[in-house]
């Protein structure tokens, strides 16, 4: 059973997936008015106009490939063959041409794009490993107590003094200048891990839960220093890729799944002013993107996240879109379908939640309809499909 869902919404959703079903099992869908009415939607979420609910699913993922081809998993090659992933989305976009109407993932059998000089990244200032395992990298611990977190921090500390020679490559200008002369582009440093699931990375989950409760001095010092460390690497990259304060991107995301593991107090006094002294450097405008991906039941941290104003969010399916939208009210709410419900490819709860959602914002606007989470393996274009036909049949 979905969460939230009311009776009501359930029964509609059966009735609509029972007569939905075309003689082939899958929903009737007219594509050419659902993809125009879906862009128009997409581009503006808020538009009392745009009476379809723009589906942030509409794009798939290329993680879904899996299930809908038949293909045993090989996330390593996935991830860093591109002529294999190519292979992989061209015989996926058959698929999708003709069950949803349009190819979804890119399929260029050239390299995505060119290798981006080695710039070192947050983690390395932190000395943790990004290590490979099983589907994906993994940051590995780098101190275990607090006398190793505050020798560590001291070395952090050394390293910001010249944090240039530090992130840059050896022969540096030549190799940026090879990349420039390719066609490439050095990319500005605007998204992280956020600070909490960071940190929790560097020390541990139950260490860094003591330290903010036992040693606050030093929990602030990692704070600061992680504040400072984020702040100067996007300072020095900017300058590399020849931003000037006009030009450079407005914008900061943050993925903070771990932030559901400390309580407000301990958010408040760690993360917030990580999050505020970076929108205020990267993104303070109103019409700059201040976007957090936690999707988890971090609920309590609904408040904080409103203060600081975010644009874009996409949180844990047990956040509803009206409990989000009591303390944000100008964010764009990427949800609140549950990736397991569309990964179970379970057709009548599938369009419960979007009635739940489509429900709720219905007043407001603001809703892109997709997973509180990831879009993961099993997902069926199917499923797509038959959401396609509930967005045109529900409308605002």
């Amino acid at each position: 059973m979905s969460v939230h869902v009311s009776p009501d919404q359930m029964q509609r959703a059966e009735q609509f997936v029972r007569k939905v079903k075309g003689p082939d099992g899958l929903a009737v869908v007219d594509f050419e008015k659902f993809w125009a009415a879906h862009e128009n939607a997409l581009r503006s979420p808020w538009d009392a106009a745009c009476r379809q609910v723009p589906l942030g699913l509409a794009g798939m993922s290329i993680e879904c490939v899996w299930a809908e081809l038949g293909e045993p998993e090989d996330w390593h090659r996935l991830s860093h063959d591109d002529a294999f992933s190519a292979a992989l989305a061209r015989r996926y976009n058959d698929q999708a041409e003709r069950i949803v109407g349009r190819r979804l993932l890119r399929e260029e059998n050239a390299p995505r794009r060119l290798p981006a000089p080695p710039i070192k990244g947050l983690h390395d200032i932190f000395e943790s490993e990004n290590r490979w395992e099983g589907q994906s990298y993994w940051l590995k611990q780098s101190a275990a107590n607090a006398g190793e977190l505050s020798a560590l921090l001291d070395r952090v500390e050394r390293r910001l003094e010249n944090l240039r020679d530090f992130l840059l490559p050896g022969g540096w200008e030549t190799v940026k200048r090879a990349h420039l002369d390719a066609g490439g582009k050095i990319m500005p440093y605007r998204s992280q891990r956020g600070p909490v699931t960071f940190a929790m990375s560097i020390f541990g989950v139950e260490n860094l839960i003591y330290l903010i409760m036992d040693n606050a001095a030093l929990a602030a010092r990692f704070r600061d220093l992680l504040l400072k460390s984020i702040l100067e690497r996007a300072r020095i990259i900017d300058e590399e890729a020849g931003f000037t304060a006009e030009t450079a991107p407005r914008r900061w995301s943050w993925a903070d799944d771990n932030c559901a593991l400390l309580n407000k107090e301990m958010y408040d006094f760690f993360a917030q002013p990580i999050l505020k002294g970076v929108f205020d450097r990267h993104a303070s405008g109103p019409n700059d993107v201040r976007y957090q991906h936690s999707d988890s039941d971090m609920a309590q941290h609904l408040p904080t996240l409103g203060r600081l104003g975010l644009s874009g969010v996409n949180f844990g399916p047990n956040l509803t879109v009206a409990e989000i939208r009591s303390h944000l009210p100008r964010a764009i709410i990427y949800g609140q379908i549950a990736p397991f419900t569309f990964c179970r490819n379970e057709e009548v709860n599938i369009v419960a939640e979007f009635l739940r959602d489509r429900e709720m914002a219905r007043e407001k606007r603001g809703l892109v309809f997709t997973t509180a989470g990831s879009i993961n393996d099993g997902s069926r274009l199917s499923s797509l499909r038959l959401l396609m036909a509930a967005a045109q049949e529900f409308t605002y």
